[in-house]
């Protein structure tokens, strides 16, 4: 025999709210309607419901039966519809998000974590890539945002690009380096010592060369080549080697006592990290309120960034 699953809800909600008026109004519908409801369900079953001539209603042991599954179908109901809510509200759901591997490492990873940590239920999706890799990702909807230095120029109109930091380089070291712990610190003081070069294909590559070809450091010893930025950093606290790094980057490792920076002015890139996502896609509720939450974040550091 097979029941009609609103039938079975409305008997739910009268057992539950204990009586026909009281049920109707939990369930937002009108009193006749139930009724016609309970009566098109006893007619289907072939027995009574509610025990006759009993006030307030008393459900028989068929009804009790029969309410208990009614029960089970309105609390799906109402699971269902707080998951539809809290996916509309952005606060379930998937974001999937990828960036150059310096920056998400060293800056981005921690953002994600805070992230997270507020929202539970939503799951990050993170991965590695460059420019021109990840907006192609984008541009097929095979990746909601990506978080990457880029020149803005660079960025066609197919594209939504929101600055979160300005471009800014240091040549970083360990903490005791004995160049860090010079008053003063001269061109020619940093070319007695090798240097790390990030991977030949990054941006950061391309902006060690220009650094150094910009403050007349002609014949440099590479010491270390390529690897993720723990093995950067394991190389850098494990030796006196210097390398060129995002400030921002620089910046987290001295909270944590591991990096510094050397009083030397050198060029900032032309590249700002930002957020860039499709312009003409309506994106999810979740990566609306992660894209939210990362520009607050950096408005934050970029304000300790200035004043360090």
């Amino acid at each position: 025999m097979k029941l009609d699953p609103r039938h079975l809800e409305i008997l739910a909600a009268i057992v539950e709210a204990g009586g026909l008026t009281e049920g109707a109004a939990l369930l937002g519908k009108s009193q006749p309607s139930v009724s016609r409801s309970v009566s098109l369900l006893e007619d289907r079953v072939g027995e009574p419901l509610f025990l006759p001539t009993r006030r307030p209603l008393q459900p028989t042991e068929l009804g009790i039966a029969l309410a208990q599954e009614g029960q089970r179908i309105l609390d799906a109901g109402r699971r269902a519809s707080q998951t539809v809510d809290t996916y509309r509200r952005g606060l379930a759901g998937a974001v999937r998000v990828a960036g150059t591997p310096i920056f998400m490492d060293g800056v981005i990873s921690s953002v994600i974590a805070e992230f997270q940590a507020e929202y539970p239920s939503i799951r990050i999706d993170q991965s590695y890539g460059y420019p021109a890799e990840l907006l192609s990702k984008i541009s097929s909807e095979t990746l909601d945002v990506a978080i990457l230095p880029i020149r803005p120029a660079d960025v066609s109109d197919e594209f939504e690009f929101r600055q979160i930091l300005p471009g800014r380089n240091v040549i970083a070291c360990r903490v005791g380096h004995p160049l860090a712990r010079k008053k003063e610190v001269r061109l020619e003081d940093i070319t007695k010592y090798s240097w790390i070069a990030p991977p030949a294909n990054s941006p950061l590559f391309r902006d060690l060369r220009n650094t150094l070809d910009g403050i007349g450091v002609r014949d440099l010893k590479i010491s270390f080549t390529g690897g993720s930025l723990s093995a950067v950093v394991n190389v850098l606290t494990g030796s006196d080697s210097l390398t060129v790094l995002p400030f921002s980057v620089v910046f987290m490792m001295q909270r944590q006592n591991t990096l510094t920076s050397l009083p030397i002015k050198i060029g900032d890139p032309d590249r700002h990290l930002g957020c860039i996502a499709l312009r003409d896609r309506r994106m999810s509720a979740s990566s609306n309120r992660f894209l939210g939450f990362v520009e607050q974040k950096f408005k934050m550091l970029d304000r300790l960034i200035c004043k360090a």
